[in-house]
C-alpha cells in the first residue's frame, strides 16, 4: 500500500494510557473502490498488533485524490508504468 501511494499521512503519539497511538489517512485508488472497507480493518488490525500500540485511527481521504505519479519508481516499474 505504501509503493502504491496509498497511504498519505501515519503519524505516531504516545497514548493518553501509555503505549502508542497511530493515525493513519491512506486513500484509495478510486472513491467507489469496493475494497475500501476490507483495506482499511487490514491496516488497523495489523497496526493494532505492534508492541506498544494502544491505539490506532485509519481515515480513508479522498483529497488529494490519487494519481499513479504517487507510486514508488519499484511499483510502476513492477506494474509496468512508463517511468
Amino acid at each position: 500500500m505504501v509503493d502504491l501511494g496509498l497511504i498519505y499521512d501515519c503519524k505516531i503519539v504516545d497514548a493518553n494510557e501509555g503505549g502508542k497511538k497511530i493515525d493513519v489517512k491512506m486513500t484509495m485508488t478510486a472513491p467507489g473502490c469496493g475494497m475500501a472497507n476490507v483495506l482499511k480493518a487490514d491496516v488497523e488490525n495489523k497496526l493494532s498488533r505492534l508492541p506498544e500500540v494502544k491505539q490506532v485511527q485509519v481515515d480513508v481521504v479522498f483529497d488529494p485524490p490519487w494519481t499513479p505519479t504517487r507510486m514508488s519508481e519499484a511499483a510502476k516499474l513492477q506494474l509496468g508504468f512508463d517511468l
